[in-house]
């Protein structure tokens, strides 16, 4: 994989996996911020304007049953990893989040693909996964433990893929931390993981302007990222890529980025 410029090889999506938020997302789950009072109309507003952004960028939406049982079941990607074309169950590391497996699972019919899980004592959050060209980065977080990493090599070992586990500090996720853009370089917070690690593997990272900076969706070419990055915005679109700022403030106040919303595939 080429790390430093030109494009990754890599399928556009044509799905995104999405639920709409529960009534009570404002008990959804916080770890290293203050929990703060959330408007609960706003989030959803918020959110229907993300999934707009989704369709808008070509992708079909595929919805998962509602969960109102469950505050953070809109975070879907936690639940539900979909890599090299194969799914894969999590085990989410809080124990308040435990059912939202069995209720994603229900989408798995629709999308036709062979899937493994995580089961225990492995935890997993799908936040802490990211996959760049023929590597898949596991955050070893809050979250997601050693016993899970193990877990998924054995799972995608077998499709080409190089499972690696990547220390995570500060934050909820690794991917709150660093993601990819289009060309496999990295955009990434520099005090919540060792970005000279991922130097010394090869990768071009960039550093965020802002601690959400870190966290972006890639769509093609197109690099979503949330309205709270202005200055990483601006590096991103000098670097060539169209970019999608989008408001997910409210959202943002229970630890949401913009990868955790849906599961492309």
């Amino acid at each position: 994989m080429q790390t430093t410029g030109g494009r990754v090889d890599r399928p556009m999506p044509r799905r995104a996996i999405v639920r709409r938020p529960s009534p009570r997302l404002a008990e959804g789950e916080v770890t290293h911020i203050d929990r703060e009072p959330l408007d609960l109309a706003a989030a959803v507003a918020q959110h229907a304007a993300y999934c707009d952004v989704l369709e808008a960028l070509g992708l079909e939406l595929v919805w998962a049953p509602d969960a109102p049982e469950h505050p953070d079941g809109l975070f879907v990607e936690d639940a539900l990893l979909v890599i090299a074309g194969q799914a894969v169950l999590t085990r989410p590391g809080a124990a308040s989040r435990a059912g939202e497996v069995a209720s994603i699972a229900t989408v798995l019919p629709q999308l036709a693909l062979p899937h493994a899980a995580i089961t225990a004592p492995g935890t997993l959050d799908g936040g802490d996964v990211l996959a760049v060209g023929s590597e898949v980065f596991v955050g070893l977080s809050t979250r997601s433990n050693p016993v899970a990493v193990e877990q998924l090599a054995a799972i995608l070992t077998p499709f080409g893929l190089t499972v690696r586990a990547a220390r995570v500090s500060g934050c909820l996720h690794l991917k709150s931390a660093v993601t990819a853009l289009p060309d496999g370089s990295l955009i990434a917070v520099p005090d919540r993981v060792d970005t000279a690690w991922f130097e010394h593997l090869g990768y071009r990272v960039h550093a965020a302007a802002e601690p959400s900076g870190g966290d972006v969706l890639c769509i093609g070419e197109t690099v979503v990222l949330p309205a709270s990055a202005v200055g990483t915005a601006a590096h991103i679109g000098g670097l060539g890529f169209p970019v999608v700022p989008i408001d997910v403030g409210e959202l943002e106040k229970i630890e949401a980025g913009v990868t955790c919303m849906s599961v492309l595939c």
